[in-house]
């Protein structure tokens, strides 16, 4: 097999070569030693404005992806490195390259796969690997072999091999291959791709358009111009990336509209709803902080403002932003310039608007949290954290150890649990018997990516929290607290709720009772469920509970059939004490079932239990 001669490298936006190109819509009838980054320039260059489709352009016609279902990871390792080890050790690139294009073929696996096994695969000679990868990447004409030189130039890849995976990035199903390999070399050229091929967003193309053309005064007015509303979850980073934020502040501190669109990108990529928190991954994070934090009094003082800047001031103190390497004080500076700030006027009228009103209720409950100053040798710190009710509006517990918070820098998948579930049930006590407590669940759910857990046990006068179980990365150190400020700790935030709104303080008051008296539900064979606040309305309480026929006589069919209910409660305007004993007396005399609405089971178990199953649009 031979391969075309090596070319100089592409321009950012490549034009397919009028000599080399064919003519023609279809690529099917293109020689077989046609390359695969000639084809992805051949399939820019036919299309109207230059753009690239969703997810890029799709793959030549060829044989089928192999597929093993059974293979390990080992097996795979071990046939990879027989097929190729010696080969990338060739001097000579373009032999090697030819000898990778036979060799693959072999190989009976996913190119995913392939390309996985050269990341973790022993080079004997990388200099050798590095000029075997450009070849593979510039010339190689099959899928399996341009994963090779993806795979070789992730590891070894240098500035001038960015242009031409820049080109390969825009072919289905190489896009996350090369912006792994470009995030090493060119964070902005990495964005770049991403952004185009992943989020597809048209509202993005005027930013996209002007840095590729290196139009700064374009740039700043795209990135100014997006919509308020313009949605950036999983993309903040690549956005500011992109964009490259810190430079654009730097030339233009005192731009309130820059300000704000830094200000919400910045809260964004500390999310930790989804995947790992952007914010840690940000090269300037800390210097973009500075500069915002340092120019914050120049927008207008919104409420919506001033609730974002709050949520960065909670990120600073209990969140991830907390993990970045701040020298000395630093963080704390910042935190205080923020507490400095004067508060937001409340527009005339604004508080006849629901929403508007909870985001003012939060801002007024949550507006010292971030501000205050921890003890001298403070070791163990536990914060709950709800945040701004008009962005997402979770709650989680947040565990602070020597100032450091423990889910973002173990885990990362997602929030930390419920107070309810580790403080109200008294999970996270210590006792005589050691008791393993998930701390985080990912965000698609523990049976997709896992959970964090701990096992806490107590040792004479010290509380052990160790035998960490799905931690990120190497196993975590055992911590040991003093059992009486350990006990004193979690007091204190059982104690301390600020973060609870009416609705969700109602909620618990019910929770605990149903708790000490679970004969309300089980004498209407109901066994409780989940009690708390709507998602879609958090001044409503939710008490869920499962029917199961038999429960209350001890005869349970545990293969019978069963229903979950949801009660949904509104507010009442009165005292919370009085709408939870409102609540409770109705379930001490009313069957629930009688008003409830039916959210889960099945159509076959509401029909032989005689209830009529909801239909939903």
């Amino acid at each position: 097999m031979s391969a075309p001669e090596e070319r100089t490298a592409p321009t950012s936006r490549p034009s397919p070569p009028k000599s080399r190109a064919p003519q023609a819509t279809s690529y099917a009838s293109c020689a077989n030693d046609t390359s695969l980054h000639d084809y992805a320039l051949f399939r820019r260059g036919i299309e109207p404005d230059a753009r690239v489709p969703a997810r890029g352009y799709p793959l030549p016609d060829g044989p089928p992806e192999p597929d093993r279902p059974r293979l390990t990871l080992r097996e795979a390792q071990g046939e990879v490195a027989s097929a190729l080890a010696d080969t990338l050790a060739d001097p000579d690139p373009v032999r090697a390259a030819a000898a990778v294009h036979l060799r693959v073929r072999s190989l009976v696996m996913p190119h995913r796969t392939v390309r996985a096994c050269v990341l973790r695969l022993p080079l004997t000679d990388e200099a050798a690997a590095r000029r075997t990868g450009r070849r593979l990447v510039r010339t190689g004409t099959t899928p399996a072999a341009v994963q090779v030189g993806l795979g070789l130039l992730s590891r070894l890849g240098e500035p001038e091999d960015v242009p031409w995976l820049t080109v390969l990035g825009t072919l289905r199903g190489f896009e996350r291959p090369v912006v792994a390999a470009l995030d090493r070399l060119d964070r902005k050229a990495a964005a770049l791709l991403m952004l185009r091929t992943r989020l597809r967003d048209a509202a993005l193309d005027p930013l996209l358009d002007a840095v590729e053309a290196g139009d700064d005064q374009a740039t700043l007015a795209a990135l100014t111009g997006l919509p308020p509303d313009f949605r950036t979850m999983g993309y903040a980073r690549r956005m500011a990336e992109a964009a490259d934020l810190h430079r654009l502040l730097r030339a233009h501190p005192r731009d309130p509209a820059l300000l704000l669109r830094a200000a919400g990108l910045l809260r964004r990529m500390a999310d930790q709803h989804d995947v790992r928190a952007e914010i840690l991954d940000y090269g300037p994070a800390m210097e973009t902080y500075e500069t915002l934090i340092g120019h914050a009094d120049l927008p207008e003082p919104t409420p919506a403002y001033r609730a974002v800047l709050l949520s960065i001031a909670l990120d600073l103190h209990s969140g991830p932003a907390a993990l970045l390497g701040w020298r000395p004080g630093r963080r704390e500076a910042l935190l205080d310039a923020l507490g400095r700030l004067p508060a937001a006027p409340t527009p005339d009228g604004v508080l006849d608007d629901p929403a508007e009103r909870r985001r003012a209720d939060w801002t007024a409950r949550t507006g010292r949290q971030p501000f205050r100053v921890p003890p001298d040798g403070e070791r163990l710190r536990i914060e709950v954290v709800a945040e701004d009710p008009g962005d997402r509006g979770g709650v989680e517990t947040r565990i602070l150890v020597d100032g450091r918070p423990l889910v973002p820098a173990l885990f990362g998948k997602g929030l930390g649990e419920s107070p309810e579930r580790l403080l109200d049930t008294g999970l996270l006590r210590a006792g005589a018997e050691p008791r393993e407590v998930r701390l985080a669940e990912a965000y698609c759910t523990e049976g997709c990516c896992g959970a964090l857990y701990v096992t806490i046990r107590r040792e004479g006068d010290e509380v052990v929290w160790g035998d960490w179980r799905g931690a990120v990365g190497p196993t975590p150190p055992e911590y040991r607290f003093d059992a009486a400020a350990y006990d004193a700790e979690l007091e204190r935030a059982d104690r301390d709720r600020p973060w609870s709104w009416p609705a969700r303080s109602a909620a618990k008051l019910i929770a605990d009772g149903l708790r000490d008296r679970p004969d309300l539900l089980t004498r209407w064979d109901a066994l409780r469920g989940w009690v708390g606040t709507a998602w879609d309305e958090p001044d409503t309480v939710v008490v869920s509970f499962t029917y199961w026929p038999g429960l209350a006589a001890g005869n349970r069919d545990p293969e019978g059939p069963w229903l979950q209910f949801g009660w949904r409660i509104p507010p009442a305007g009165t005292p919370i004490e009085e709408q939870a004993a409102a609540v409770l007396d109705r379930l001490a005399s009313t069957d629930p079932k009688s008003w409830a609405e039916i959210l889960g089971g099945s159509r076959e178990h509401a029909e032989r239990l005689g209830y009529p199953w909801p239909e939903r649009g």
